[in-house]
């Protein structure tokens, strides 16, 4: 798996084989089981994850007590309650393991201080906190601006796995239908 992440580091930022060393040394390995949690309401977000195989899924529970998924990280993506990683702060959101899952980690302290250490870091997550920032706005707004089923058909051309791979009661909460909005839109697309 640290040979996904080394190819993956490498798609997004220049870095010597001396500092590749350094970064892939500071992720540790990790495996959970399906719906395992990795980071629960009220926990202080202290690890970012790296998926190299399954999927997590970063979601809150909302004012009438339903899940709300807000983000899934597949293969070869990164996952983290950025908002509690950032601040340092209780996080509003639980992460867990959608699918049995294999990542790698790396602790709050040992990713800020590979921003000193080797300076393309600084860009790799720059990247990082730009891409969240493009699809968070996204997933904004088309809640407030896309109906059920164009946000469906949206999913089903940019993220089709979530569909494929996922329970309907996830990917109902996703798209913020019920199940049997979700099984309509499934029998009308």
């Amino acid at each position: 798996m640290h040979e996904q992440l080394n190819q993956y580091i490498r798609s997004q930022i220049d870095v010597s084989e001396d500092e590749l060393k350094s970064i892939l040394c500071c992720f540790k390995p990790l495996q959970l089981r399906k719906n395992e949690p990795l980071v629960i309401q009220g926990q202080t977000s202290q690890r970012t994850f790296f998926v190299g195989k399954g999927c997590l899924r970063i979601f809150f529970i909302n004012e009438d007590g339903q899940e709300a998924t807000r983000y899934f990280a597949f293969e070869n993506q990164f996952a983290t309650a950025l908002v509690s990683f950032i601040t340092e702060e209780p996080s509003d959101e639980f992460i867990e393991a959608a699918e049995p899952t294999e990542l790698l980690y790396i602790t709050h302290q040992d990713f800020h201080q590979l921003l000193t250490v080797v300076p393309q870091w600084e860009k790799f997550y720059r990247n990082y906190l730009e891409k969240a920032y493009v699809n968070n706005t996204r997933r904004l707004m088309s809640f407030l601006t896309q109906d059920a089923t164009e946000r469906y058909r949206r999913l089903m051309a940019e993220n089709p796995m979530v569909v494929r791979r996922l329970p309907n009661k996830l990917v109902a909460s996703y798209l913020n239908v019920s199940q049997e909005t979700l099984s309509r839109l499934k029998s009308k697309i």
